[in-house]
């Protein structure tokens, strides 16, 4: 069960999913706000917090009725996958982070890479002008080594995102805090983490292990946040070898 970060849907599992297919029952979704979702459906207080979106994953598995699933999640879907582990446990088996924070913000002993102020900054941007931010936004998050298209493809994506449901999406994401929930995560996990990433970094990778049982990280050369579009073999090799 794929889930996918901030500004993306499910095709931007494109890349990774042919590598699976055979033999696995795959699951793709897009968040409320994301791809083809009904906007509609969006509940301001369900999805105030990373939990209502959390409860999204654990009515698919209930739905579908899933066992034995492992959930790969992308971003903020790390800490999302996570908290439906925590609600729903028995239906999972194995969770896997692709460049996770439990934390973005710098707190005392913990170096999440964003103080207050300039996350605050960088949302009254967001809020003021959406497109403007995911312009300059996107090749951050990709990473600069990398093909103008990959970026011009994650500003496209950020750009179909309904603006409005982005933004409180936004606020939700990088205001979170799950740090506490790590200890409660007992399945085998797996960190991918790439180098000179803007949002996250190795040394929170070594936090997430240092702070969940049986958690591995597969550190990856290539650099960005974004390795499934910008590196997918890499991706799939961590993602294989760890199965």
């Amino acid at each position: 069960m794929f889930g996918h970060g901030f500004g993306c849907d499910q095709n931007t599992w494109r890349a990774i999913i042919p590598a699976f297919e055979d033999h696995f029952k795959i699951i793709v979704y897009d968040y409320v706000g994301a791809g083809q979702s009904d906007l509609n459906a969006y509940n301001e207080t369900r999805y105030s917090s990373l939990e209502g979106y959390a409860l999204d994953i654990v009515e698919i598995c209930n739905s579908l009725d899933l066992k034995n699933v492992t959930f790969i999640g992308h971003s903020v879907s790390s800490m999302i996958g996570l908290l439906a582990v925590k609600m729903e446990p028995q239906r999972f088996e194995k969770i896997i982070f692709i460049g996770p924070s439990p934390c973005y913000l710098n707190k005392p002993g913990y170096n999440g890479g964003m103080d207050a102020e300039d996350l605050e900054a960088l949302l009254d941007v967001m809020d003021s002008n959406y497109l403007g931010w995911s312009a300059t936004m996107a090749p951050l998050i990709m990473g600069k080594e990398h093909p103008s298209e990959l970026a011009d493809s994650l500003t496209a994506s950020f750009c179909a995102t309904d603006p409005s449901i982005a933004r409180k999406f936004a606020r939700v994401t990088f205001l979170s805090d799950n740090r506490a929930d790590l200890a409660d995560l007992s399945i085998p996990s797996l960190t991918i983490q790439c180098q000179d990433d803007f949002l996250t970094s190795a040394d929170i990778a070594l936090y997430i292990q240092e702070h969940t049982q049986n958690n591995q990280i597969t550190l990856l050369e290539s650099c960005g946040h974004c390795p499934h579009l910008s590196d997918p073999e890499g991706v799939i090799t961590a993602i294989k070898n760890f199965m």
